[in-house]
């Protein structure tokens, strides 16, 4: 009996099947939280975020007035007139992208976060488009009938638009991280910009005018789309650097 209950003692107890441990939740990028910061801070001054928008309906929109009725000089002259205005709007938050971030320290801290300062420079690029060129790419159709545009050529401006808006974004932002802690950064801003994005201007009103002449704006759209590929690769890299000597 006691060697039973000997037996019974050493017998070794059942093994249970370990529980599956639950998987720490994967915190968001640091880039993701810097462009959701900015969209943030975006929809608290809504007037500031409404500036660029205000501006361009208000250049593009009133030169069909001072001009007249000549349909045939509008449709010539209308498809710059709007590219130009969404480049000047463009433009009008850039001095201020990296200058508050560097007078709170928040640019401090990003560069020492560790994470690739190239990806944190894409996030304000994507910020930037997101806040001040994506709402001109869905306004531009209704400024483009005050111009007698035909339904093909607002398709072809909107196309144009969302090729060539990124590059105003990315190459504005270059543009900022190069003048960041400069005064009068604006004005310096247009110098280093208005010649690098000069061709975006250039094909992307050609493309319009192809259309209405009649010809195709394949070519146009293309030579657009490479460069909207060659900011894309390009531009962050470049923009990092930037920020790197501004820095130091």
């Amino acid at each position: 009996m006691k060697r039973d209950e000997a037996l019974t003692l050493r017998m070794p107890a059942p093994i249970r099947p370990a529980r599956p441990e639950p998987h720490p939740s994967r915190e968001p990028s640091l880039a993701w939280a810097l462009l959701q910061r900015d969209l943030r801070l975006a929809l608290r001054r809504r007037g500031e975020a409404l500036l660029p928008l205000g501006f361009f309906g208000v250049i593009a929109g009133l030169q069909p007035l001072g001009i007249g009725s000549d349909l045939v000089l509008l449709r010539q002259i209308g498809p710059g007139l709007i590219w130009m205005a969404a480049l000047l709007a463009a433009l009008l938050p850039l001095p201020a992208l990296f200058a508050t971030d560097q007078a709170d320290g928040t640019l401090d801290q990003l560069m020492l976060s560790g994470e690739p300062l190239w990806l944190l420079a894409l996030a304000k690029s994507a910020a930037h488009w997101l806040v001040s060129s994506a709402a001109l790419v869905l306004l531009a159709p209704l400024l483009g009938l005050l111009y007698g545009l035909s339904g093909e050529a607002l398709l072809v401006l909107v196309a144009g638009l969302l090729i060539g808006t990124p590059v105003l974004s990315l190459v504005g932002t270059l543009g900022a991280a190069l003048t960041t802690g400069v005064r009068s950064a604006g004005a310096l801003i247009l110098l280093l910009v208005l010649p690098l994005l000069a061709p975006v201007l250039i094909f992307g009103a050609g493309a319009v005018q192809a259309v209405l002449a009649g010809q195709s704006a394949a070519p146009h759209l293309s030579l657009l789309g490479a460069e909207a590929l060659f900011a894309l690769v390009g531009s962050p890299f470049l923009t990092a650097q930037a920020l790197r000597i501004a820095q130091e």
